[in-house]
């Protein structure tokens, strides 16, 4: 492979990366879209910011998508873990604006 080959062969992968990473982006804005209706519905039911349990049913079940799609599971529950941190304050800042 020449040096040219291998730079057009470098900008078609990382081009291919940076579409991804638009996806992604753009998953996640949805993402917060429906934690933050799940976040007004706690604030006014009362419900905690929180659900311990259904957050770890959720790092297994991606534990899981993240073996079968040969991700590695840590890695995963990581993303996840973030994920569920950013949430978890979302929740915590709707239900103090709900509150006062």
């Amino acid at each position: 492979m020449t040096d040219d080959e291998a730079r057009a062969e470098l900008q078609r992968l990382r081009g291919s990366i940076d579409n991804l990473d638009a996806a992604l982006v753009h998953l996640l804005a949805e993402r917060f879209k429906c934690t933050q209706e799940v976040g007004r519905l706690k604030a006014r039911s009362g419900m905690p910011p929180a659900d311990p349990a259904r957050e770890a049913v959720q790092i297994e079940r991606l534990r899981r998508l993240a073996r079968d799609a040969d991700l590695d599971p840590q890695f995963a529950e990581k993303f996840l873990n973030l994920v569920i941190d950013e949430v978890i304050r979302n929740h915590e800042r709707i239900k103090r604006s709900e509150a006062g």
